[in-house]
């Protein structure tokens, strides 16, 4: 019992270390010029999510080469689809009437063009959830094997990693004038990191291929569908040609160095 309680312990300090980034998610820069910048940088970090989850899984995708596992990769093919489409459905509700508006129509029955912040940011939150999940089988699956030198490698990387999937998740909001108070945005993070003591608990008792394909392909297509809305909102038109070309220049450069941050701090 004792071990488990340790394990337990150190899932969740990997998992909730993502509420390190609150305070610079609230700080003013973040408001401010700096927004674009640290959008971007979103980006790039899921990018590089999206690389490091499927370098996990592609040795069991193929076994023997490029010659590709038919079960495995069926497998992987549904639940990327799953991920993503049920993502999209979620993305597409169609939104509410504001209250005092004494309507109890949607107030628009076709998918807006813009999705509302905290949608996309839930959207976002789950998909990372999706990936953190995975993230506590393997440190589950590992724990068990009594690999304790792989163990120290996978929970600095992976605290490290989870401290920078805050700014993914309060991306949608930076910004804007959108309401983002400290419960709500509290609640988001956990969407994001409690799934990783979920995943450490199954890791710990039961795992085995099948079901780590499954579970990385849904991590997969979340993260892929996550990464649509928040292009879209940076490459969104600006006032005037000028802006909207020195806005991409910083996009592009937030992106490069968002993917370079997330290796990094992997590779620690």
């Amino acid at each position: 019992m004792g071990d488990f309680l340790l394990f337990m312990a150190l899932t969740a300090a990997m998992g909730l270390s993502i509420f390190l980034s609150m305070p610079i998610v609230y700080s003013k820069k973040a408001q401010g010029r700096w927004a674009t910048g640290l959008n971007a940088a979103a980006i790039g970090i899921l990018v590089f999510l999206l690389a490091d989850v499927f370098s996990d899984v592609s040795p069991i995708l193929y076994p023997h080469g490029y010659v590709a596992d038919l079960t495995y990769s069926v497998a992987f093919g549904i639940a990327f689809l799953v991920a993503f489409l049920g993502l999209y459905f979620v993305d597409n509700l169609p939104r509410t009437a504001p209250r005092g508006t004494g309507s109890t129509v949607a107030a628009d029955a076709s998918p807006s063009v813009e999705t509302g912040p905290r949608r996309t940011a839930l959207i976002i939150a789950l998909g990372i959830g999706l990936q953190n999940l995975t993230e506590g089988l393997v440190f589950g699956v590992n724990w068990t094997l009594g690999a304790l030198g792989i163990l120290a490698v996978v929970f600095v990387g992976f605290f490290l990693q989870n401290v920078t999937e805050g700014f993914p998740i309060a991306s949608p909001f930076l910004g804007t004038r959108a309401r983002r108070g400290v419960a709500m945005m509290g609640g988001l993070f956990l969407v994001g990191g409690l799934p990783t003591l979920i995943g450490g608990a199954i890791g710990y008792y039961w795992s085995n291929n099948l079901f780590l394909v499954i579970f990385d392909a849904l991590a997969i297509g979340a993260i892929a569908y996550v990464i649509l809305p928040m292009l879209r909102v940076a490459f969104r038109p600006l006032e005037s040609r000028e802006l909207s070309i020195r806005r991409n220049q910083l996009v592009y450069l937030g992106v490069m160095l968002g993917f370079a941050l997330g290796f990094a701090v992997n590779a620690v």
